[in-house]
């Protein structure tokens, strides 16, 4: 019984990237950079598909829902992580820890299958372009968003409480930047078959199934594109898709890399790299991804700042 964890010890130790204080200083205003910048553009791209009645497509739909989990997701971790080096501190509470995983999970998953409606919203649109209207109404793209939203959170829920029955070693620290679920199991005492036996069934469901559905959209958009004759019309078709491509292979290409990471190196330094691609910057650049090729949506964000701009003068000016 000693190599158990007792009941009232029950925080973890997140070792985080680096001892050194210098680079803790540099990691620590980059990281904040990171995090302001995909808070104000996820935020802004939600804020012009609110504010501009053009947008009011299931398209910008799921892009502004997106955009919130982007949010959600790297909002799961960055803070911790920037209150830990701020205050030299690399404990986290068993409570927050489970919570911390449970929004990671939550967040990671709607992001799959938001990507998955998306996919499938572009293949209607290219495919099926004369009943786009009839398929993709206001009610099924409700449905549609409130269902990754709840299956998100029903696939978390097991992944979580399993948790909540193990007993922890003495050594509770984690080699990661945030409470990684595989890395808490690692420190397990119990016997943790049945917790691996549900991170992996629901990981090919929740991640397998819905990156097959992207593949086979993509599959018959790309078909339908060839068999266009113009150039003009295939570069047109193309373009209402590639941002949606770019991001989904950010998205899978970095989910990808934190697995090969860790099954394939001991480094602790490679794997927190590549779960920092993952989970901060793939968020960071969508954005970019989809304002900067998207003349709507930059126009959106134009009249969206004008007003801000307008409305924060209007503020210092104060009334007449």
């Amino acid at each position: 019984m000693e190599n158990k964890n007792q009941t009232g010890c029950r925080n973890f130790l997140l070792l985080g990237f680096t001892e050194d204080s210098d680079l803790q200083s540099f990691l620590f205003g980059l990281l904040l950079s990171m995090y302001l910048i995909t808070i104000i553009g996820n935020l802004l791209i939600i804020l012009a598909i609110i504010s501009d009645h053009h947008l009011h497509m299931p398209m910008y739909f799921f892009l502004s829902n997106l955009s919130l989990a982007d949010i959600g997701f790297t909002s799961t971790t960055i803070p911790k992580t920037l209150l830990n080096i701020h205050t030299h501190s690399k404990f986290i509470s068993f409570t927050d820890c489970i919570t911390q995983i449970f929004f990671f999970i939550v967040f990671g998953c709607l992001d799959n299958l938001l990507l998955t409606v998306m996919a499938y919203d572009r293949f209607v649109a290219i495919c099926h372009p004369l009943h786009y209207v009839i398929i993709m109404n206001s009610c099924f793209c409700g449905m549609l968003a409130l269902g990754s939203w709840l299956i998100s959170v029903m696939s978390s829920l097991p992944e979580t409480l399993t948790v909540l029955r193990l007993s922890f070693c003495m050594n509770m620290e984690i080699p990661h930047f945030f409470c990684d679920l595989p890395e808490v199991l690692k420190l397990s005492c119990s016997d943790t078959l049945v917790n691996n036996i549900i991170v992996y069934s629901i990981t090919i469901v929740i991640a397998g199934f819905p990156f097959s559905g992207i593949l086979l959209s993509y599959y018959q958009i790309f078909s339908s594109i060839l068999r266009i004759p113009s150039a003009g019309g295939k570069y047109k078709a193309f373009s209402t898709c590639g941002s949606h491509l770019l991001v989904v292979f950010l998205f899978y290409s970095n989910g990808l890399g934190v697995y090969l990471s860790s099954a394939a190196t001991s480094s602790s330094r490679m794997n927190l790299i590549a779960s920092l691609m993952y989970t901060v910057v793939t968020p960071m650049l969508n954005p970019f991804i989809y304002s900067l090729r998207n003349k709507d949506m930059q126009k959106a964000l134009g009249k969206l700042l004008r007003k801000m701009m307008l409305l924060g003068e209007g503020t210092i000016a104060g009334p007449p």
